[in-house]
């Protein structure tokens, strides 16, 4: 296992929709046990394959270190399709490996139904609610070329616009490691 560069907002893979797996090797089985050791090492709850510069439709959560869901188990998405949203919506403060150190308010649906592929390529659908609905809302943004800055007010990114253009120069300081610059995307082909 690797640990592997985090992409930063600003990073073009970031804003590309992901392209499907057509099936489970050994180089994604790899991809997947690199993103969470990945994920673990920068303190995170979910992770995107795009956050970490493949091009793949992947994402992992794991919300077992929140205090209340220690007994969760992780979960890998692979081709993942949101089904359905619930109506009723909840407002949490969210945060993003690929933004670090800004955080903001969104709102998203309280119960999810998601349909996706498990790591022996079979289908599998899952019905859930609470935090594990919001990981896997924002995980799944990720691989629509969605970031949750884009889902908050226009007063809001104005305030927090300096601080996103100081993260694309990597003029803060970030506890893992990150890509090097707007063009990365070195594991794309690896995986």
């Amino acid at each position: 296992m690797a640990l592997l560069p985090v992409t930063l907002i600003g990073d073009k893979i970031l804003r590309k929709k992901a392209s499907l797996v057509k099936d489970v090797n050994v180089k994604a089985i790899e991809l997947i046990r690199d993103m969470f050791e990945t994920m673990r090492n920068a303190k995170g709850i979910g992770l995107a394959a795009n956050q970490v510069g493949a091009d793949k439709s992947i994402f992992i959560a794991d919300i077992s270190v929140v205090e209340g869901h220690e007994d969760a188990k992780p979960l890998v998405f692979i081709n993942p399709v949101i089904t359905e949203l619930s109506e009723e919506k909840i407002c949490m403060e969210e945060g993003c490996l690929s933004i670090p150190d800004i955080r903001s308010e969104i709102d998203r649906a309280e119960k999810i139904t998601i349909i996706y592929k498990d790591t022996d390529f079979k289908n599998q659908t899952l019905q859930t609610g609470g935090l594990l609905a919001r990981v896997i809302q924002h995980e799944y943004d990720h691989l629509q070329g969605i970031l949750f800055t884009d889902l908050i007010s226009s007063d809001i990114k104005k305030k927090i616009n300096k601080d996103i253009i100081k993260i694309k120069k990597r003029k803060i300081e970030i506890q893992y490691p990150v890509s090097e610059g707007i063009d990365y995307q070195l594991f794309s082909n690896k995986y």
